[in-house]
């Protein structure tokens, strides 16, 4: 175990050298098993992980319920946010949805033929300019005590990081299972130090500002937040466009609209997001062309491109996750979610593509714009 002299002092050059990295928060929570560690048992005995195997994997299992598992000695976690929020014009001082007559700014409208990009995913792929940040803090831990042993998670290791999030006094976990920050909401990318220095752990976040608003769970179109804060992956719009590899199931197409990666609704819909603190504009590089705005386009530039040229264009970006058929897929279930009788031609063209995945998901668009 590593130590310092004066623990309190570190840990506010910690925060402060967070700060000045461009974190929305920093802060410290004990190596102790998660509160939640009962809850995530029960949500992989259920199998609300879907296909996400890795979760229930035995040795990420034991990491995820204690993090000496994942850094032995581990007496320290450093919780730092990173926000995305869009920020809009003050609409109210406090935004308690007890006080809420009428419901937050509904999702933007679109276009039935706009491509909807979950806001996370509209730039490059945040991981590396985040671990390079947070490379940077653990460089300032050990500049405190050399020895310190330092282990980097970025929303991808076996951390429970919301429930240490928590812990660490940064938000409470909503309804819809995410992070909310009362200043800045729950459009928050998360990303911890394990270290074996011994530092001061702040005081949790201890209060429930969900209320008794239940928004996200009657907006989600799927149906996929079961119950508060328990979300069933398998319904969930983000993991059949991102995680599934195969079929979307037939009856949930229908439900996905024109989103073709990700989901935000359960966010959009959130009191909390009404008037955040602005994001940091780093955290995405928003504004870059990853994607054409319109399905159309998109599936005309991926039907062309070979998985080389799809790497070249979406790599270093999270539309590289699910793949070029995986894209072409959930393109093919929007432009039948349309209607739009100018879209056969492209499906048609899709009925011929490489990919089976591809192939069956076009004729259900086919025929779904045929009824």
């Amino acid at each position: 175990m590593s130590s310092v002299a004066d623990p309190v002092a570190v840990r506010a050059a910690l925060r402060e050298e967070a700060r000045r990295l461009g974190f929305a928060s920093c802060g410290f929570a004990p190596a102790e098993t998660p509160a939640h560690a009962d809850a995530y048992l029960a949500w992989l005995r259920r199998g609300h992980h879907g296909e996400m195997a890795y979760m229930a994997r035995e040795d990420a299992v034991r990491r995820r319920l204690d993090p000496r598992e994942a850094l032995p000695g581990c007496q320290t976690l450093i919780v730092a946010t990173w926000s995305y929020a869009p920020g809009r014009p003050s609409q109210t001082a406090s935004p308690d949805p007890r006080s809420f007559e009428t419901p937050p700014d509904a999702p933007p409208a679109t276009a039935p033929g706009d491509a909807l990009v979950a806001r996370y995913a509209l730039g490059r792929d945040y991981h590396g300019l985040f671990e390079e940040k947070l490379g940077r803090l653990a460089e300032a831990v050990r500049a405190h005590d050399p020895g310190a042993a330092c282990k980097l998670y970025v929303d991808y290791g076996p951390v429970l990081e919301r429930d240490h999030a928590r812990r660490a006094g940064l938000g409470w976990i909503g309804k819809n299972t995410l992070l909310i920050d009362p200043s800045r909401g729950s459009y928050l990318l998360l990303g911890e130090i394990l270290t074996d220095l011994a530092l001061p752990p702040d005081a949790p976040f201890e209060a429930d500002r969900c209320g008794t608003c239940e928004r996200c769970l009657a907006a989600c179109p799927t149906g996929a937040i079961v119950a508060p804060r328990e979300v069933d992956a398998r319904l969930c719009i983000s993991y059949l466009t991102i995680e599934l590899r195969g079929s979307i199931p037939v009856e949930l197409r229908p439900l996905i609209g024109n989103r073709v990666f990700g989901c935000d609704i359960c966010q959009e819909v959130c009191p909390w997001n009404r008037d955040p603190e602005p994001g940091d504009p780093a955290a995405l590089e928003l504004g870059r062309p990853v994607a054409p705005a319109v399905m159309r386009a998109w599936a005309e530039q991926l039907l062309a491109m070979d998985d080389e040229e799809f790497r070249e264009r979406h790599g270093g970006t999270a539309l590289a996750r699910p793949g070029r058929d995986g894209l072409l897929r959930n393109l093919c279930v929007g432009l039948g979610n349309t209607g739009d009788a100018g879209a056969v031609a492209l499906l048609e063209r899709c009925l011929a593509d490489r990919s089976a995945l591809v192939r069956e998901h076009a004729a259900w668009a086919l025929e779904a714009t045929r009824e």
